[in-house]
């Protein structure tokens, strides 16, 4: 779906088994349908640079091992280092690496600290020096288990051990299932901004649990449903619709479509030079939020908030109707997100001009002309200047 865009400067890329178990359950656990089958995870193929599928479904941790060694077709030597953090860990980690040694490998396990701040170079370093600890050859096995700062950091180590060895992504946090486990981008930050060190990298596998939905405290689903929002505005009204009811009830399909739709935009553009710099919507003002409160603001409220900014821009400027800024604000307060941060205009656009989408004296940015409608537009750094500031000037600062 697409459509032109007008204004600022240039012009730009547009989108749009049996019972015997509790009832719902087959005997091994597993969720089954009305006639006690066993009901099949959901697959989503990408096919890129290297091809892999996304397993959605109940279970998913504790096939781990056998899946991962079908994946690589038979490419891994058994070496193996399951990397995860301090919050996932102590709830998965023993199942995982069960899992793995079933199937034959012989998985080493590092523990990170949960957050932000460990995906950084000494994170990194740690990472690769257990690999090289744990003696993964390029035949060897990274097991990415967490959400997005695991499954950024470790896949990063992944593509830089050796030049490269096996990845698999096992998400475990909504936001890592929707969007950060898929497409290949790993990375860790400096200083200076967020992802500014990194690689595209594709895995071997995805899985996405959705048993480890049912332990994440309810801020964590909502920060996954900002990336779930930012799905629907950049080109899925019916996604945008979906997000009126509660989440748990839906995830199989909700996790399912947001991952399709990043499937279609990586076969289009894996390395981001055109079409998928639209799911950089929300994410420059976002990473600047994130930046300037020190990496204490999670990733997906950060999201929220820089689109709901951009959607405020894009009304002042005549781009969308003026109800769009308000249908997407009530969405996010119905998930518990914000809509706004308490940083001034001038101080969001100083982080912004570190972000990695500025290329010299402009910035990609992602437009919005309607729900589900946007555009990739290249403005000279005065034209995000002023979409912040009209993005700013109505912002009621809820983060």
């Amino acid at each position: 779906m697409s459509r032109d865009g007008e204004g600022l400067v240039g012009g730009g890329m547009s989108a749009g088994a049996g019972s015997g178990g509790p009832e719902g359950l087959a005997a091994s656990g597993r969720p089954c349908d009305d006639a006690g089958q066993r009901r099949a995870p959901r697959v989503v193929r990408v096919e890129a640079s290297r091809s892999y599928d996304v397993v959605i479904g109940r279970g998913l941790l504790d096939e781990a091992g056998e899946r991962a060694r079908r994946a690589a077709g038979g490419a891994l030597d058994g070496s193996c280092l399951v990397v995860s953090d301090d919050n996932v860990g102590p709830l998965y980690a023993g199942r995982v690496r069960d899992a793995l040694s079933r199937a034959g490998l012989s998985p080493s396990y590092l523990e990170l600290p949960a957050g932000e701040p460990t995906k950084c170079m000494d994170g990194f370093a740690r990472v690769v020096g257990a690999a090289a600890d744990a003696g993964l050859t390029r035949a060897g096995l990274v097991v990415a288990l967490g959400g997005g700062v695991v499954g950024d950091l470790a896949g990063f180590a992944a593509a830089s051990y050796m030049r490269g060895c096996h990845l698999v992504q096992m998400a475990t946090s909504l936001l890592a299932m929707v969007d950060s486990s898929v497409g290949g981008k790993t990375a860790i930050d400096l200083p200076q901004g967020k992802n500014l060190v990194g690689a595209f990298y594709q895995p071997d596998l995805v899985l996405c649990d959705l048993d480890a939905l049912g332990t994440l405290p309810p801020e964590f689903i909502s920060d996954g449903t900002g990336e779930v929002v930012k799905y629907g505005v950049m080109g899925d009204p019916e996604l945008f619709d979906w997000l009126s009811e509660p989440l748990p009830g839906q995830w199989e399909r909700v996790v399912e479509r947001c991952v399709s739709i990043k499937r279609d935009v990586v076969q289009a553009d894996e390395r981001e030079a055109g079409e998928r710099k639209r799911l950089n919507l929300g994410h420059t003002v976002g990473h600047a939020i994130e930046k300037l409160s020190g990496f204490s603001v999670p990733h997906g409220h950060a999201v929220a908030a820089g689109t709901s900014i951009m959607a405020r821009a894009c009304a002042s400027l005549g781009l969308c109707a003026a109800d769009v800024p308000g249908r997407i604000d009530d969405v996010l307060r119905a998930h518990g997100l914000p809509t706004g941060c308490r940083y001034a205009a001038a101080d969001l656009y100083e982080a912004a001009l570190s972000d990695k989408k500025r290329v010299g004296d402009s910035v990609d940015v992602v437009l919005i002309h309607a729900i589900g409608f946007t555009e990739v537009r290249r403005v000279g750094l005065d034209g995000l200047r002023d979409l912040i500031e009209r993005g700013v000037a109505e912002d009621g600062g809820s983060l």
